[in-house]
């Protein structure tokens, strides 16, 4: 009996072995002789220790900013600046026994998002990363995904979200008016006043009509993902999210509550499908009610009935939990990049009071001094579409200027998702053994992009790369580099992020009503410190003096 169990330990340990040592150094040898390298892999954790202690050191300390200088990516993303440095591009690091490969090239990226886009899926993330992210767009892959985004996209056609025009400048309004009047300054952090306006304007966009049973919902994940971002912090302790703790078990709590109340939700949604949520312009598609209808085939096959012969497969239907995880998903993406989006662009307006002048007086110009941006005004504030690389042809002359070219505002807008995007780097997966750009690349390799790198490359952007300059997109975001595919805040190809109209409409209608009433500046108590904890936000805060301007 002994000697029949030794044979299939010795396996086992055969097997461990060589996926914590042998095949590693087997992977390291390999693209060594293609001429990439990297630090060294080490036993069971790869690079991370490595990796999290330049993270935990360039956190450590705040940034001394020179005039105009931005130069953030040593800070955000420290491990990539130090090792690129180091070795070049691309270079190969390692998230314990998995290989990562660091590309930088913009046509490799190109490839890798867009033109094959079918061969590299999106990596599957921590279950951590997960739950607080929820398992919705951002995770899913295959077909799974083909249909929840085909159901999903009708809400982010432009045409949709101009009905929700209306409710975005009320809550900006709203969210305004509750500041003193005087002529004294106040103080706010605005990295947590900013989410009261994209929380609303998402809870609209998801739940419609059912906005107020929709909000309640929200404001579960909002607790809870308080509990599953101190459990990602507590990522590398094995188990920690099994233990019995207060905080995790506050979170499963908070879960089955939310789970609980949005099947309630979807239940009234349906008895009474026929009152949709209406504006006096037309029918708003928010996400609920689209879910819902894709979740009809379900429901009756779980009723009993057998799905018909011509009956779509089982990836198609939307289940109670995929709602659930979509309006998880939806909520967390889209709050929290918003928000993002919309502090350090208030940050970045009051660092630079020439270009707050800029904005405000086009605004003023547009909107005048008082009216909420409405649909009228805002095609006044002239927009150019985020160009993909398939359909971007360089200008002979790099000088001419694009017939509609972007207002002053946008540009700072895009000018602040170049230097400080909300998702600082992506990572995809090759699915099987691949060429890219001449590098072999074995099946089971993860791609590091980083979108920050890419948009602080001096060789793309120019000598005046850490410089708050929104002229740069005086051409269009795809013509402000030496290559489109250098500015990617919100992805490329068919994962490109599915909300950036909307992130793109709420800031502008935010941005335009605070310029309208009050002049801004850093507090004494600011400290310049990004950091990323998933996505990028101000370490300690973004304390922002606000005073009322003169009639």
């Amino acid at each position: 009996m002994f000697l029949c169990a030794i044979g299939p330990c010795m396996v086992m340990a055969f097997r461990v072995l060589d996926y914590l040592w042998w095949r590693p150094k087997r992977v390291e040898r390999y693209f060594a002789k293609q001429g990439i390298r990297g630090p060294p892999y080490r036993f069971f954790f790869g690079c991370v220790k490595e990796m999290v202690g330049l993270m935990l050191e360039a956190a450590s300390k705040p940034m001394v900013m020179p005039q105009n200088q931005h130069n953030v990516l040593p800070r955000v993303l420290a491990f990539y600046s130090h090792w690129k440095k180091r070795y070049g591009s691309p270079f190969l690091l390692w998230f314990g026994p998995t290989p990562r490969l660091a590309i930088a090239d913009p046509d490799l990226i190109r490839e890798i998002l867009l033109s094959r886009s079918d061969v590299f899926e999106r990596y599957e993330s921590h279950s951590e990363v997960r739950r607080l992210e929820g398992e919705g767009l951002v995770s899913l892959r295959g077909e799974k995904w083909a249909h929840h985004r085909k159901v999903l996209t009708p809400s982010f056609h432009l045409e949709n979200l101009k009905l929700l025009i209306p409710f975005i400048g009320k809550t900006a309004l709203s969210m305004v008016e509750k500041l003193p009047t005087s002529s004294e300054e106040v103080e706010i952090d605005v990295s947590e006043w900013f989410q009261t306006v994209t929380e609303d304007a998402i809870t609209r966009a998801a739940f419609g009509r059912s906005f107020d049973d929709g909000k309640a919902v929200f404001k579960l994940q909002t607790q809870q993902m308080a509990f599953a971002a101190e459990a990602f912090r507590n990522v590398f302790i094995p188990g920690y999210r099994f233990l019995p703790t207060k905080k995790n078990t506050n979170s499963w709590k908070l879960e089955k509550e939310m789970k609980r109340s949005l099947a309630e939700l979807i239940v009234q949604r349906r008895k009474r499908k026929e009152e949709d949520w209406e504006q006096p312009q037309g029918n708003v598609k928010d996400l609920l009610g689209l879910m819902i209808d894709a979740s009809e085939t379900k429901q009756s096959t779980a009723a009993g009935c057998p799905p018909p012969t011509e009956s779509p497969s089982a990836a198609s239907w939307m289940t109670v939990r995929d709602i659930v995880e979509e309006c998880k998903t939806f909520f967390f993406a889209g709050k929290q990049t918003t928000s993002n989006l919309l502090t350090w662009t208030t940050v970045l307006l009051a660092m630079h009071p020439e270009w707050q002048e800029r904005a405000r007086a086009e605004v003023l110009r547009v909107c005048g001094p008082r009216d909420v941006p409405s649909r009228e005004h805002l095609p006044k504030l002239k927009t150019v579409r985020f160009a993909t690389s398939q359909n971007y042809r360089r200008p002979s002359n790099s000088r001419l200027m694009n017939s509609s070219s972007p207002s002053q505002l946008l540009m700072i807008i895009y000018e602040t998702l170049r230097l400080y995007p909300p998702a600082v780097a992506t990572i995809r997966q090759a699915k099987a053994d691949v060429e890219l750009g001449g590098y072999r690349i074995p099946q089971g390799t993860e791609l590091l992009i980083p979108i920050m790198g890419l948009h602080h490359d001096a060789e793309l952007w120019g000598p005046d790369v850490a410089q708050f300059n929104p002229e740069r997109f005086a051409n269009g975001a795809a013509r402000a580099a030496r290559h489109p595919t250098a500015f990617i805040p919100f992805g490329l190809g068919p994962r490109m992020c599915i909300g950036q109209n909307l992130a793109l409409l709420e800031a502008k209608i935010t941005v335009a009503v605070l310029l309208q009433r009050f002049s801004i500046r850093l507090a004494p108590s600011y400290v310049h410190a990004p950091t990323v904890l998933l996505l990028l936000y101000p370490q300690f805060g973004a304390p922002v003096l606000f005073r009322p301007l003169t009639s």
